[in-house]
């Protein structure tokens, strides 16, 4: 996995842990990182977290990549929202220590973690593409659409609403916000409250109870697909 992803396992609990020494940019390498610890994690343990560097989770996609486009930045947004949709119906519980700056996917994926402990601080959780000219893709809508309060779902999507962690529980990116130094210590205390779970049962009701939310983002990556291909085709 190399220096961007960090793989550790500690009793029933795999910690994945995204740190490239700057924003967490999530390339089309870094992913690949990241769904290779998941399938190291999936043998090995019970509970997965996901978390990133001290202050920032992870800032979105590479923009050096996303603004140059062509099929690298075609494979990259698929392999993104591809991995979103993993975690949504990932068989093994999935807390994220979400350690700072989530932004864009990086938010997208904090939203697809199935319990969410937030570091307090400085940092911005936020949906930014409307600020910054992009339409949200399909795929993202819907996993927001899945986690988000009514009221804030639409501030969050439609209007690019920045949100501290504190504001981001209430609109339902976070579960819980805890002092930084905190951070780990209660990480640690909810992944081991779900490995306490019957995994079987935790399985099969996730994917029973997000059986339409997994089937639209599912939907949405492919029509998000063939929009980005016709895009290049054009």
């Amino acid at each position: 996995m190399g220096q961007r992803v960090r793989y550790a396992v500690d009793g029933a609990i795999a910690t994945i842990t995204m740190d490239d020494g700057k924003v967490n940019a999530l390339s089309s390498a870094m992913l690949g990182d990241i769904n290779a610890a998941l399938d190291r994690a999936q043998a090995d343990a019970d509970v997965i977290v996901l978390g990133g560097r001290p202050g920032v989770f992870s800032a979105g996609f590479d923009l050096p990549v996303l603004r140059e486009g062509g099929d690298a930045a075609g494979s990259m947004l698929r392999a993104g929202f591809d991995l979103a949709e993993r975690l949504l119906s990932f068989p093994a519980p999935v807390v994220i220590a979400c350690s700072g700056h989530a932004i864009a996917m990086g938010a997208f994926l904090v939203l697809s973690g199935d319990f969410r402990v937030g570091a307090a601080g400085p940092y911005k959780i936020t949906a930014n593409e409307v600020a910054i000219g992009l339409t949200l893709p399909r795929a993202a809508v819907e996993i927001c659409r899945q986690r988000l309060s009514p009221a804030h779902f639409n501030r969050a999507t439609i209007t690019a609403e920045v949100y501290a962690p504190a504001q981001a529980v209430e609109a339902g990116f976070l579960d819980q916000v805890v002092d930084a130094a905190e951070l780990d210590q209660a990480v640690r205390s909810a992944a081991s409250q779900l490995a306490q779970l019957d995994l079987a049962a935790h399985s099969a009701t996730k994917l029973r109870a997000r059986k339409a939310t997994l089937h639209a983002v599912h939907e949405a990556i492919g029509l998000d697909s063939a929009d980005y291909a016709a895009t290049l085709a054009g």
